[in-house]
């Protein structure tokens, strides 16, 4: 392959910028412009030299040689780490340009090292999710998979369903022996086994939209009752405006935080009521809006005051929802009656703060996350083994097909669980998961 470069930092000023080449060529491509002692340059040592960004004017830098294949992408890669800078950086670029490297695309030099057998797709798809992860839960989830353990049970499945092809071969050899009996028992006996796995992992990945989106939770009540007050408590700063005059919050207002390793998302909606004012009518449609995006609703209720018409009406809005009943200043004397799934707080004073925060995770997610559990984020990942699910119950539901029936499923099995890696997928896949990496990576 042809040698590419690409800058692998983030463009700005900074104390350190990095320009990446990797390919058959780019330790000679290299010393066309960076001076140093040649005889010196050691793999996976740091060279100190001169590199010559146009005639007589150098820059004083670091280059580091990683050969062929005990490198990232498997190919001969050089890395120059220079002093951070838009225009440098960019210089540099250039001159590694002009000396016969190509720009690499989004994601190539990862791509590289999916086709040089440096990583597995499923790896490449958890570097993106490292890199994007906005939550600790996610994080780690991407850790355990560049880690190797989703790799690595697919591994072991697939060499489970290669054992079976092999022995219904040999059943084939010998048609005067009745085997197709034993043989499809030892075939649904592995499929359980290997269903029983996968099913664990899809339950444990059913928090995953929250673990990569966060818990959306809308605050609502009716004007008045303290939910910007929440808002504030829940983040630990004044955020929202609040004032004892009904109708201040006018829009709804969206702030996050985390909480047990979860982004929960808030929204403090408008006081739901009748009004004619124009601008708050608008802050309460969306306030309805939010109402039907939530994964959670936080019902306020002001528990010093008996439940009102406005309250029930309230009500009927979110049926359906999960619900928290918040009744809040409790403080004061309480005349409200008790409400199914309530918390009693006090927005001023923060008490049972940190509970409520507990009670939006659990309500959602259910239980502490598992950091030892595999835990899928990545989309297409939680797909394929919903497809592996169906083929499995297929197969166990194939007891009156004959066994080169059953045999032609397996196949389709070991194929759909080699999606998950990459070594079945098509080219087409590859390059739109790649494409969603960054330059330089």
């Amino acid at each position: 392959m042809d040698s590419i470069v690409s800058i692998s930092t983030p463009l700005g000023r900074g104390a350190i910028s990095i320009v990446r080449m990797s390919g058959k060529d780019s330790l000679k491509i290299a010393l066309k412009f960076f001076h140093t002692n040649k005889k010196e340059i050691t793999p996976r040592y740091m060279n100190f030299g001169k590199l010559e960004l146009d005639k007589g004017i150098f820059e004083e830098c670091l280059m580091v040689y990683f050969k062929a294949p005990f490198s990232y992408t498997g190919e001969d890669v050089v890395e120059f780490q220079i002093h951070g800078g838009i225009l440098i950086a960019q210089k540099v670029l250039e001159t590694c340009l002009k000396n016969g490297c190509h720009l690499a695309e989004p994601g190539e030099f990862s791509k590289r090292a999916f086709l040089n057998g440096k990583i597995t797709l499923d790896k490449a798809e958890a570097i993106i999710g490292e890199i994007n992860a906005e939550s600790k839960a996610e994080l780690n989830s991407s850790l355990q998979i560049t880690n190797g353990k989703l790799a690595q049970k697919v591994k072991v499945e697939q060499d489970k369903l290669t054992e079976l092809l092999a022995e219904i071969e040999v059943s084939f050899d010998y048609p005067e022996y009745d085997y197709d009996e034993i043989v499809k028992e030892k075939i649904f006996d592995v499929i359980r086994k290997i269903k029983k796995d996968n099913d664990e992992i899809i339950e444990s990945s059913k928090s995953a939209v929250y673990l990569k989106n966060g818990i959306n939770v809308a605050i609502v009540g009716k004007a008045n009752v303290g939910k910007s007050s929440i808002l504030n408590a829940l983040l630990g700063e004044e955020r929202a405006i609040v004032t004892d005059i009904e109708g201040t919050t006018r829009d709804s207002l969206k702030e996050s935080f985390m909480h047990k390793g979860i982004k929960i998302n808030l929204i403090d909606t408008a006081g739901i009521r009748q009004t004619e004012d124009v601008v708050e009518k608008l802050g309460i449609e969306r306030s309805l809006a939010s109402i039907e995006r939530a994964d959670l609703v936080l019902f306020v209720r002001d528990g010093s005051i008996e439940e009102t018409e406005e309250d029930k009406k309230l009500e009927d809005n979110i049926k359906g929802k999960v619900v928290i009943n918040l009744i809040n200043k409790i403080d004061k004397p309480r005349v409200l009656t008790k409400k199914e799934n309530e918390l009693e707080i006090s927005a001023l004073t923060r008490k049972n703060i940190d509970e409520l925060k507990d009670k939006i995770v659990d309500e959602i997610i259910g239980k502490e996350i598992d950091a030892n559990a595999l835990v899928l984020t990545n989309e297409r990942q939680i797909n394929i083994l919903n497809k592996c699910d169906e083929l499995m119950q297929k197969i166990l539901n194939a007891k009156e097909l004959s066994v080169d029936v059953v045999a032609m499923l397996v196949k389709n099995l070991w194929n759909e669980l080699g999606k998950i890696t990459g070594n079945t997928e098509n080219e087409d896949i590859i390059s739109l998961i790649f494409s969603k990496f960054c330059l330089g990576k």
